[in-house]
């Protein structure tokens, strides 16, 4: 009796212990057998590759502004070509020289039966014109009318005038409400300015000529109605070769 008793507990044992590693072992056949879910890892752009995108639109945009820059430097540098060309090919006989001693030998011109001084030349109408229709006359030979800086300037320009006439310069009033102005948008010096005696009293006399006067011996400004016919000055820059 105590024997059959025995065996049972032993068998019982036996059992639990199958069940159990049973269980295991179909605990890790499922574990094979389910497909296991994969993580994917969102990869955040870091800093690194911010600062090489950031450098790359820096060096695209400073490639454009290249290219732009070289393209408006080459239109310059054709526009001063065709221009150098188009002196080349001028009759020099129309033009007077002179060579300036520096170390670039460059020959500074007027053209012919213009009067030199300084950066500028300067010629003197014999006809009388309006002041614009002067103007325009000036401006037909790429000049503009005189534009008075100095009294060397000045006395410069009058020496060689008739003082019997009188002579447009690039002084006017377009608002008539005494805001004079040079047509080359030079600022007006009212510090520097060479007014005869007694002008600037009279109505509707919005530009300017050079007048001489035996009353006070010398030239002098001397504003006028705008439609006057008188001869002028005009002013251009030298040309230098």
């Amino acid at each position: 009796m105590a024997l059959e008793n025995i065996y049972t507990e032993v068998n019982f044992k036996n059992e639990s212990g199958t069940n159990s590693d049973s269980s295991t072992d179909l605990t890790s056949v499922v574990s094979l057998l389910t497909p296991k879910k994969k993580i994917l890892h969102k990869s955040n752009p870091g800093f690194p590759t911010l600062l090489l995108a950031l450098l790359m639109i820096f060096f695209l945009l400073l490639a454009i502004l290249f290219s732009v820059a070289l393209v408006i430097l080459f239109r310059m540098y054709s526009d001063l070509l065709e221009e150098k060309n188009t002196i080349k090919q001028l009759n020099y006989t129309k033009l007077e020289c002179i060579k300036n001693h520096s170390p670039m030998e460059v020959w500074s011109c007027c053209l012919k039966n213009w009067k030199p001084l300084n950066f500028h030349c300067y010629f003197i109408s014999t006809g009388s014109k309006s002041w614009s229709e002067s103007e325009e006359n000036c401006a037909s030979m790429g000049a503009h009318l005189l534009v008075i800086c100095s009294k060397e300037e000045q006395d410069f320009i009058t020496m060689n005038l008739d003082t019997h006439a009188a002579y447009y310069v690039g002084l006017s009033d377009p608002e008539g409400q005494g805001q004079w102005q040079w047509v080359d948008q030079t600022p007006y010096n009212s510090n520097a300015t060479f007014w005869l005696p007694g002008d600037l009293n009279c109505n509707k006399e919005y530009c300017v000529v050079l007048n001489h006067h035996l009353n006070i011996r010398g030239w002098g400004w001397n504003n006028v109605s705008c439609d006057s016919d008188h001869r002028s000055v005009c002013e251009l820059m030298k040309i230098y070769l």
